[in-house]
């Protein structure tokens, strides 16, 4: 378990922090394949169907669980992760352990890249003029968002890999 910090006393509080830390990682963890199979369905229904209705729906689907793993995401990040509270208290030795980069940047960064693109194909599809634009516009960006989130996951056998399925 996360050691608290002295701020945190006295210990109800800092039972409760960590109770909110588990929650939110659970759930991050878990929430992660729902985010991969809307990334993937998405991409699948933006070749298949194009400019449907059906396109526009799983589009609506990923971003809006992309937003919701990103809102767990940054509370963990920001506030409730004592793995990144270590790193911001010093971030230059973080920088030269590849665990702690993973973290810190590497992470972050790759999810939040695959939250705009995913924002951005939904956008792009929107406004665009004729229906084969739309599709490659979709394809394009959910795709690229999905091989993002993909190389972002903390797998299993990474150096800073989780368990697939939280306990």
């Amino acid at each position: 378990k996360p050691v608290c910090t002295r701020s945190l006393e006295p210990h109800a509080l800092c039972d409760t922090f960590h109770g909110m830390y588990d929650f939110a990682l659970d759930l991050h963890s878990w929430l992660r394949w729902a985010t991969l199979i809307g990334g993937l369905v998405a991409t699948l229904t933006a070749f298949t169907s194009g400019a449907s209705g059906k396109a526009d729906r799983w589009a609506l689907i990923f971003m809006i669980v992309m937003d919701i793993q990103l809102l767990f995401g940054l509370a963990l990040y920001l506030a409730l992760s004592p793995t990144t509270a270590a790193i911001f208290g010093d971030f230059g030795a973080a920088m030269r352990d590849p665990v702690a980069r993973f973290w810190a940047v590497e992470h972050v960064s790759l999810m939040l890249l695959a939250v705009i693109m995913a924002h951005l194909g939904r956008v792009l599809g929107r406004r665009a003029r004729t229906p084969e634009a739309k599709r490659k516009r979709m394809l394009f960006c959910f795709a690229l968002s999905t091989i993002l989130m993909i190389a972002g996951i903390p797998w299993p056998g990474m150096r800073a890999g989780r368990a697939l399925f939280p306990q």
